[in-house]
């Protein structure tokens, strides 16, 4: 597995200032992606143990609110296994910090079993439709795209949405 960057003071991916990885590799291939260079599975650097040991340590400052795994597509087959074993560790270090996540998975059809979503507050899921854009939005490029509060939606066994500008 492989990611493409780790921004350190992200303010535009999740509520208040956050760390945020960006995962390497993505088969979804969404009409104008705005991170088109994260398709690639074989780009990037290699996510090791020192990678989550660097985003836990960057997240270790008291104005981090959290960390966001983006893509690429962090919940693609290849990226799963890291995605949960840094959301893991990270929750376990920072238990009252969140964790949120973008996928074009949905949570309903192919995410709620898996044990990433123990860790993840809130899950931006869908792929990015262009045709459906809208910049006033937050948190996610088009209007087919949820915004879960993952904890709620695992305990009610349905998808609960988080109130944002929906």
């Amino acid at each position: 597995m492989r990611y493409s960057k780790i921004r350190k003071m992200d303010i535009s991916n999740g509520p208040g200032v956050r760390v945020s990885i960006f995962m390497q590799g993505c088969s979804f291939h969404c009409k104008n992606c705005f991170n088109p260079e994260t398709w690639d599975f074989e780009s990037g650097k290699e996510f090791t143990d020192d990678t989550i040991k660097k985003v836990l340590e960057l997240s270790n400052k008291d104005y981090v609110k959290g960390l966001s795994i983006l893509g690429g597509e962090p919940m693609h087959p290849n990226n799963i296994e890291g995605t949960t074993k840094l959301a893991k560790a990270f929750k376990e270090k920072y238990p009252d910090k969140t964790v949120w996540a973008w996928s074009g998975f949905l949570f309903d059809r192919d995410l709620k079993d898996k044990e990433a979503m123990k860790y993840i507050d809130v899950l931006v899921d869908g792929q990015y439709k262009d045709e459906l854009h809208n910049p006033k939005l937050d948190w996610r490029g088009s209007s087919n795209q949820r915004v879960i509060n993952v904890q709620e939606s695992l305990k009610q066994n349905k998808v609960v949405l988080c109130k944002v500008n929906l």
